[in-house]
């Protein structure tokens, strides 16, 4: 069985994910995106989606991404 890089559980259907040349060993998907997964800059959820990428920071959704200042994003178009 292999434990959880997260929570510390010895799972036997664990399961693998590498990230930017690292193996990281999870027995949920919880745990990888609490782990993993990037944070919002303005409300701090993770972010499970496609998110936006302005400036080099992550948001969650457009509201956010202009709530933070950036003008140059939609909901949809």
């Amino acid at each position: 069985m292999a434990r959880c890089d997260l929570c510390g559980n010895d799972y036997q259907r664990a399961f693998q994910i590498t990230m930017a040349g690292r193996t990281y060993t999870f027995d949920s998907f919880e745990c990888a995106i609490h782990k993993l997964a990037p944070t919002c800059e303005h409300c701090g959820c993770r972010i499970i989606g496609h998110g936006i990428e302005a400036d080099g920071r992550f948001y969650c959704c457009a509201h956010c991404a202009r709530e933070s200042g950036v003008t140059a994003v939609v909901d949809h178009a």
